[in-house]
């Protein structure tokens, strides 16, 4: 193992300084402060010596054991801390006795104890302290650490802050633990083996197959006690596990470890993140989808609306196309002359003003009342556009949310924009002028004023009104002034099929029109409604734009630093 330390151990450290770094910078590229801090402690601390981090409640007896473990004769942490003034005590090894405060919270302690050339040992405050900082600064050295030494109280194992601090320590950062039961000489031997015992099936029962398990007394270590203090066991698994060169390599393997699990989480988290980029992509293809379909159905119900308009069109000119057809008559029109001298009768002329005013009541009679029951319909069916839209995004799916272990920054940005979408689009529901459209109403924007006193759904029906009344009254006004002008001067040497053809071409015409020009300005009415609904989306639409851009980097990056952990972490196995 010492020659292969020697060749490739520093290439080994080379490369895993260089994978933390681009995982440092990835943590500070999603934003995350917690995992960006703790990655940077890791790299720093690449090259310092094996880490064992001493964990317990307060009063287990933890530096006690600490300064029983290092053998120096002296007390090297203060025993007995007051919890109000307690700080982490770093241990590592100098040719002087020193102390550093690094910060309020922080001290490094050198000592001239051979052990410490190849281990570090940190004294942290109790699991159950209150005092502030204390617990977080204690879970940032956590994941840099080697060993997490779980200190006990013998008589009293049983604490669930000290627990809850082993799962935290066990399923958050996989860490290797062994237990230490202090202050055994205060226990009989049988209530001792039964904690112990108690102590191993709790491990066992939370993941650790058989966990390693040391009963010692610090007070019976520096009394002299050697052989009944427990110390040499420790000693023994130390020396066979840890130290005799083994060490850098187990700190290089434990670099390595926790730098997947970091990138696992990570991993997870854009797992998440896909997912959630995933069901909006689908919730915006359902929208679209939704605005299509309606759209469809509404231009139904704009085919099924002209079908009325024409047969109530083709009804009505049919038989005023009948009448003229009979009064166009030799006969009719002579005798319709000569009656007109010698009586009221209407002459030819009056009987042709009067027959074309009538066609153009009944035209508006009948084409008014097919236009109010298509209307109805046509509205309904924008409103139910409408109101499908504002139901899809009140009821989207929230899978990455805003308490996310990695990403709440950006759940929050998400929520945040879903949040605005509802909000605008709510306003949009309400406010008449959304459903209008100048462009396709003209010199109809006269009906503005009535807008303005209703909801915006209910301006709906009254724009479509608008629209088809202009189209179909215009045009049939326009039918009818050409028929007048082609009326004009008939007398009895007129010739009746040229008449009647005349009269004939300009229905047809107007027929045609009204068909077309009702057609396109509901059609453009409804595609106009449909991208103003459409829209409202243009701020989510640019948030899954970058998205998609975003989370490609992020994989790419992640899997980078996946593959070149798996690289190492085999190399590190063959050491």
């Amino acid at each position: 193992m010492k020659s292969i330390l020697n060749e490739d151990l520093q290439t080994y450290r080379t490369q895993i300084e260089q994978i933390v770094k681009e995982l440092h910078d990835l943590t500070m590229e999603i934003g995350h402060d917690n995992l960006s801090a703790t990655v940077s402690d890791l790299r720093n601390r690449i090259n310092e010596p094996f880490m064992f981090v001493i964990v317990g409640e307060v009063k287990a007896g933890k530096s006690s054991f600490i300064n029983a473990l290092l053998d120096t004769g002296k007390d090297i942490c203060k025993v007995a801390p007051s919890p109000m003034t307690d700080v982490i005590q770093q241990i590592v090894y100098g040719e002087t006795e020193s102390e550093v405060i690094i910060n309020p919270y922080l001290k490094r302690i050198h000592q001239p104890v051979e052990i410490l050339k190849e281990i570090a040992i940190v004294d942290t405050p109790g699991t159950n302290t209150i005092i502030e900082h204390h617990q977080e600064i204690t879970e940032r050295f956590v994941p840099a650490s080697d060993l997490i030494v779980f200190v006990f109280e013998a008589k009293n194992p049983y604490r669930q802050s000290a627990w809850d601090f082993f799962k935290y320590i066990k399923e958050d950062w996989r860490k290797k633990i062994v237990f230490v039961l202090q202050q055994k000489d205060l226990m009989t031997p049988d209530d001792l083996q039964h904690n112990i015992e108690g102590v191993e099936k709790y491990a066992v029962q939370n993941g650790i197959n058989d966990p390693k398990i040391f009963a010692v007394s610090a007070k019976q270590e520096q009394d002299g006690q050697k052989a009944e203090s427990g110390f040499l066991n420790i000693r023994d698994y130390i020396q066979e596990n840890i130290t005799g060169g083994k060490a850098p390599v187990l700190k290089l393997q434990n670099n390595v470890e926790t730098s997947k699990n970091i990138n696992e989480r990570i991993d997870k988290g854009l797992k998440d993140r896909s997912a959630q980029y995933d069901a909006d992509i689908l919730f915006r293809d359902d929208i679209r989808q939704t605005l299509d379909q309606q759209e469809k159905k509404s231009q139904k119900q704009v085919d099924v609306l002209i079908e009325n308009l024409l047969a109530a069109y083709d009804n009505t000119t049919r038989k005023y196309t009948q009448e003229l057809n009979d009064g166009l008559g030799f006969f009719s029109l002579v005798k319709r002359s000569i009656a007109s001298i010698f009586s009221k009768n209407a002459s030819a002329k009056e009987w042709l003003e009067g027959l074309a005013g009538n066609l153009e009541k009944d035209l508006n009679l009948e084409l008014k009342s097919r236009l109010n029951e298509g209307v109805v319909d046509i509205a309904e069916s924008i409103q139910q556009m409408a109101k499908m839209i504002d139901l899809k995004i009140k009821s989207s799916t929230t899978i990455l949310k805003n308490d996310h272990e990695i990403f709440s920054d950006i759940a929050e940005r998400r929520a945040n924009v879903l949040k605005e979408l509802q909000e605008t689009f709510s306003t949009f529901m309400r406010k008449s002028d959304s459903f209008a459209d100048e462009s396709i109403l003209g010199d109809k924007g006269s009906i503005a004023p009535n807008l303005a006193t209703g909801s915006g759904m209910a301006a709906i029906g009254v724009i479509i009104m608008a629209l088809t009344n202009g189209a179909v009254f215009d045009i049939t006004g326009g039918i009818l002034t050409t028929i007048g002008v082609l009326f004009a001067g008939v007398s009895v040497g007129i010739k009746r099929r040229k008449v009647l053809q005349g009269f004939e071409s300009e229905i047809a015409r107007g027929r045609l029109q009204m068909e077309d020009e009702v057609g396109n300005k509901l059609n453009s009415y409804i595609e106009h409604i449909k991208t103003k609904i459409d829209s409202n989306f243009s701020s989510f639409d640019e948030m899954l734009a970058k998205e998609k851009i975003q989370i490609q980097h992020l994989n790419n990056q992640h899997l980078s630093i996946h593959e070149r952990l798996a690289t190492l972490e085999s190399a590190l196995s063959t050491s």
